[in-house]
């Protein structure tokens, strides 16, 4: 907010967004609840709703229990005042989403990757906006802001997408200019991990956490870090690329990236997973995808309550433990959240035996938890990090 501090204006500024936080988090209120939560007087709470109401930043919805009165009516946050869009890109899918001001989603497009070439990653990225904005009945200029989630991170330096040769097409030194003149708007690139952990963060096992490690598997093995409630991206963008860190019980090896093997990965991730069930003798189902094959495996070994399966999950477990000790004994995280499709399949058994194995091999005792938000978290948090920045500046009312 702008301006001195204790101003009116600034005061006033401050009461509209504190109401406009209380109507997103509890829905319809009436003036009188409005007024009590916020502490201010019933004239006060009364010129604040007329401001936020001229403003367009608030609707009246409804009387409660069908009353009449000023004191029973209820009011709410205009979900049309603004719009944000979030893209979730992997190697084979763009998936887009559109959601109003409040965080509904209100319209959803997905499309498959491009192959080659920075032109057709323009290409697919507009495609997949404009079907996700069409779906919402709306048109590109009512979306306020766009955040792009990809594997690796782009370096700030650069520009350049780095940690990701697997995604065909995002390496064009180009791209992001091609991509802000096809995009005429405010867009933001984020790791898809990182933003997963802001989906958990505001909406699920996070919430009122301000320091904690997401482990990611799914598609490959990442990590986001938040330290002092914020993300921690490091120098280039890196932090948290912890498939090659090398780790005990794996053979150390140099130039990994092109290589392609080594370290933490060759524990936990997807393949360590179908390379155990062969060794243990255990049919590996037939899937689209390693991933598909690995949550199967373990999601049948959560299942079991012994013999073969239950050595794999005993297995799978040690080895996320073992890359986990590193991570807890350098940053002492409050949580740990573990998510991704192949960790989420593990459920409490898998949970509970990383939670016994971490015990053994770290002096800190974080807390582990499987991730609540299970549904698109990538593009969730691609939602809210959007929300987050579009907030701040539409209820802004210190200019009205």
């Amino acid at each position: 907010m702008t301006g001195p501090p204790g101003t009116p204006r600034v005061l006033r500024a401050m009461n509209d967004r504190a109401a406009l936080d209380l109507l997103l988090e509890h829905g319809p209120l009436s003036r009188t609840r409005l007024g009590k939560l916020t502490g201010l007087s019933k004239p006060t709470a009364s010129q604040l709703l007329v401001r936020l109401e001229t403003a367009g930043l608030v609707v009246a919805t409804g009387t409660t229990e069908g009353r009449p009165g000023p004191n029973a009516q209820l009011y709410a946050v205009n979900a049309r005042a603004a719009h944000v869009a979030g893209l979730d890109v992997t190697p084979r899918r763009i998936r887009a989403a559109v959601a109003d001001i409040t965080g509904r989603s209100v319209g959803a497009f997905e499309l498959p990757a491009p192959q080659s070439r920075a032109e057709s990653v323009v290409r697919r990225v507009t495609e997949a906006l404009d079907g996700a904005v069409r779906a919402a009945g709306l048109v590109r200029s009512d979306v306020h802001r766009v955040v792009i989630g990809t594997p690796g991170a782009f370096d700030p330096g650069t520009g350049r997408l780095r940690y990701a040769s697997h995604l065909p097409g995002w390496h064009s030194p180009t791209l992001l200019d091609d991509l802000a003149a096809a995009l005429p708007l405010p867009v933001e690139y984020e790791n898809d991990v990182n933003l997963a952990a802001v989906a958990e963060q505001r909406l699920g096992a996070a919430r009122g956490h301000q320091d904690f490690v997401l482990l990611w598997n799914h598609g490959g093995l990442g990590a986001a870090l938040v330290i002092g409630g914020q993300l921690h991206r490091g120098w280039t963008g890196g932090a948290g690329e912890v498939g090659f860190m090398p780790v005990p019980g794996t053979p150390l090896v140099r130039r990994v990236t092109r290589a392609n093997a080594g370290g933490f990965q060759e524990l936990a991730g997807g393949r360590a997973v179908t390379r155990l069930a062969r060794e243990l003798g255990i049919a590996v189902p037939a899937g689209a995808t390693y991933t598909d094959e690995a949550i199967a495996l373990v999601g049948e070994a959560s299942r079991a309550a012994g013999g073969p399966y239950g050595e794999l999950l005993r297995s799978f477990a040690t080895g996320i433990a073992t890359g986990l000790a590193s991570m807890v004994a350098i940053l002492d995280p409050e949580l740990i959240v573990l998510s991704g499709g192949v960790l989420v399949a593990g459920g409490e058994p898998l949970r509970a035996l990383v939670q016994a194995e971490l015990a053994e091999l770290a002096a800190p005792r974080p807390r582990l938890v499987i991730g609540s938000v299970q549904e698109r978290p990538v593009l969730r948090g691609a939602l809210e990090s959007a929300l987050a920045t579009t907030r701040d500046e539409v209820f802004d009312t210190t200019s009205r």
